[in-house]
């Protein structure tokens, strides 16, 4: 198995095991919801709905596809995956750089568990995410 096939397939899992993980808190499931989400003086930044939860999740079941897709996994027509692929590379860099209040390496709330958890985790997982993206794009334009 080729490299680029490796890291679509790990790309993709990944993706894949965060769409169940909001599929699972969409019903009701609250395993790791409460340090997922950005924390202002204590309280919930925001309080996601089912909706908008189970729309990330299709999101993220989206984004798995197109890295079996970049990767060489799927048996239909490869032409403009390497499109998605960088496009989905520079949402999650900017995931990871953050929006400079609550998320991100550049955040200025730092004293949550939420912070601690996205320092530790959630940023360089994104930064992770990224390079595979970019990895899976630019190896497409390239191959």
């Amino acid at each position: 198995m080729d490299w680029i096939k490796m890291v679509g397939i790990f790309t993709g899992s990944v993706l894949f095991f965060l769409s169940l993980l909001h599929i699972f808190w969409a019903l009701g499931g609250r395993i790791g919801y409460f340090s997922a989400i950005p924390e202002v003086s204590g309280k919930p930044a925001f309080t996601p709905g089912r909706s908008l939860t189970l729309l990330v999740a299709l999101a993220l079941f989206g984004f798995g596809m197109v890295a079996f897709w970049s990767g060489g996994s799927l048996s239909f027509e490869n032409a403009d995956s390497q499109w998605f692929a960088l496009g989905i590379s520079f949402l999650f860099l900017g995931r990871a750089i953050g929006d400079f209040r609550l998320v991100g390496f550049f955040k200025k709330i730092r004293s949550s568990r939420f912070a601690r958890n996205d320092d530790l985790l959630y940023s360089p997982v994104c930064v992770l995410l990224s390079a595979s993206y970019f990895f899976l794009g630019s190896s497409a334009l390239f191959h």
